[in-house]
């Protein structure tokens, strides 16, 4: 069945409020997380925003790959986003504000 542009569209809203207004611990995130990704997938994740708060204080690629074992193409993507995309500045510089 393929859906229209609407009615995947209001799908992704409604996830993007469920991450932001429903989950309430860090335990109802995990298993949320566990429920809805492969444990390789939150490793993944967990990995490249290591990468991101790393690249952002200023460590060096060798740096970030050496701690995080985060593939070089992997860590391309990360530097690319953490330079022109604004979703890794703006985590990242909320987690530094609490």
């Amino acid at each position: 069945m393929v859906k229209n542009h609407k009615q995947i569209q209001e799908m992704v809203d409604n996830m993007y409020d469920l991450f932001v207004n429903k989950i309430d611990s860090t335990s109802t995130c995990k298993d949320l997380f566990e429920d809805l990704f492969t444990i390789q997938e939150i490793e993944q994740i967990a990995q490249r925003l290591c990468a991101a708060e790393m690249l952002l204080d200023g460590a060096t690629y060798l740096d970030v790959i050496e701690k995080t074992q985060i593939s070089s193409a992997t860590l391309s993507r990360v530097s690319k986003c953490c330079k022109y995309g604004k979703g890794y500045k703006k985590v990242i510089q909320n987690k530094k504000e609490q």
